[in-house]
This record gives structure tokens, sequence and C-alpha cells, in this order.
């Protein structure tokens, strides 16, 4: 059963970079060394997650999608207001989500009709929504997207504050999102939570085990771990996932069975 790594980013130096962007990177980052990292682990597919300095530019990841259909799946940024046509586009080139990186940005208006023109285009594609946030802004966004019929992925396991880990109310509400059916949470990018975030993951994989169920939780390497590639390798994160979850079996929910259907790999008892 092809095994899937459900968050990396794709780039290079000579891109054109937004100018409003808390991060500016100085190597290359592209598909094919993400596909060789994928092959030395054993990982036969992946997920490309537009990252917040392209802007919403898609056009260096949607090369990737292109030339590996049947090995990568991606993950758009778009503003409100964008058209029908190039959702479409997006979505015949191997785009099945956007994304919502609210890092260090104002949370979306959701009274804005742009706004729910975007939730209600995202619902009519079956696409999902994944929200890069703080967790205690969670609250105040995730109510409004399933309230419109889309499926919600968490990242970066919620990102609690790094001082309260698994006791931070945002990764409290969180929890509470499981009886929703609809929201799935990623066990990656620990050590953006804080110097020990690779602890808080380690507690809070169980009690996201608990609540959502191995079958709303997939894994990514976070490749390649912007503003910490120095820390951190994608061999690193790996072994975090062994750590996290030291069973074989729920490994393989996790990394197979789960994002094979949220991603849309109908295949997935064949590696591609």
């Amino acid at each position: 059963m092809a095994s899937i790594d459900c968050h990396a980013h794709v780039f290079t130096r000579a891109l054109s970079f937004v100018s409003e962007r808390r991060y500016t990177v100085d190597y290359d980052a592209d598909e094919t060394q993400y596909l060789d990292n994928l092959a030395r682990n054993g990982i036969s597919r992946g997920v490309l997650v537009q990252p917040s300095f392209l802007g919403t530019d898609n056009s260096f990841m949607v090369e990737s999608l292109r030339r590996h259909p049947d090995r990568l799946r991606g993950i758009a940024v778009v503003e409100p207001g964008v058209s029908a046509d190039v959702l479409d586009q997006l979505a015949a080139d191997g785009v099945v989500g956007i994304r919502l990186n609210l890092i260090g940005r104002p949370l979306p208006d959701w009274r804005d009709p742009a706004w729910r023109s975007l939730l209600d285009a995202v619902a009519a594609r079956d696409w999902q929504i994944e929200i890069h946030s703080h967790a205690i802004d969670l609250k105040r966004i995730v109510p409004a997207i399933l309230d419109a019929g889309v499926k919600v992925v968490v990242d970066h396991f919620g990102r609690p504050d790094p001082e309260l880990g698994v006791d931070d109310a945002g990764f409290r509400y969180l929890l509470s999102l499981a009886g929703s059916g609809r929201v799935w949470v990623k066990l990656s990018g620990a050590y953006r939570n804080g110097p020990h975030g690779d602890q808080v993951a380690m507690a809070a994989t169980p009690l996201l085990r608990e609540a959502f169920g191995l079958q709303r939780l997939v894994w990514g390497s976070d490749w390649p771990h912007t503003m910490f590639e120095q820390t951190i390798s994608y061999d690193d994160t790996v072994q975090q996932l062994h750590r996290w979850l030291p069973d074989e079996q729920e490994r393989r929910i996790v990394l197979s069975e789960t994002p094979a259907k949220l991603f849309g790999w109908h295949d997935e008892g064949s590696a591609a």
C-alpha cells in the first residue's frame, strides 16, 4: 500500500516572492529533490502545499503536479474572488484544496460575499481547506468553513501555544471538533511548536488519536522545513513519526489509508 507524505513545499530562489513575507529562502527545493527524499524513505506519494512566500502564483507547484500526476497532489493558495475557470484548471492539474496560512495575517471576514463565494466554490468541488493558524484562533476560523460543507485539515498539530502545549484552550477546542467528522489533523511540523515541540507532539498525538481516530490523522514531513533547515532533515521527520506512533498498523493507517481517501487516490492499494 502506497505511503503518502501530506505536507511539503517546492520552490526555487529564482521565483518571484511576495513583498509581505516572513521569510526569504536562499536555496532551491524542487520536486526532483523531494521525490528523492520520498524514495529513500519508502514513501510513494506526496502532497505539495503552496508556500506563503509565493502568494497566489501557484504555477511552479502546478508544473510539478503536471509532471507527476500519479504521484503528487496539490494544495493551492487563492484570493477570494478567484474565478471558477481558475479553480477548474487547478483541479484538472491535481489540486484538491486551498490553504489559508493565517500566521501573522488577518483572519478571514466570513461575512464578506467574496469569502462566502469561495467557500461555496470549494464545497462544490469537494475540496478541503487547510488551516495554518495559532490554535487559539481556530474557533474564529473553522465553524464557518464547516457550516459551508467544506472539509477542514488543520496543520502542524493545530499550532498550540509552546508554553501551554496540550493545555492550550485552542488545542482543546480542536479536539472538540472531532465529532464533526469533517476535520483532519496533520501530525507535522512539531518544531514549529516551540523548542520543546517534539514533547508537545508526544503529548498531543494520543489525545488526537483518541478524539479523531486514526481515520482523521495524516502525516507530513513539512519538507524542506523552512526556517528550520539547519536543525532538521527529512529523515528526522520520519523518525519522529515512529516515535509518535510506534505501532506499525497505526502508522499504516495514517500514512496510507487515511490520506489516500482524503487526497483522492482511489487506487490506494498500489504504489506509484
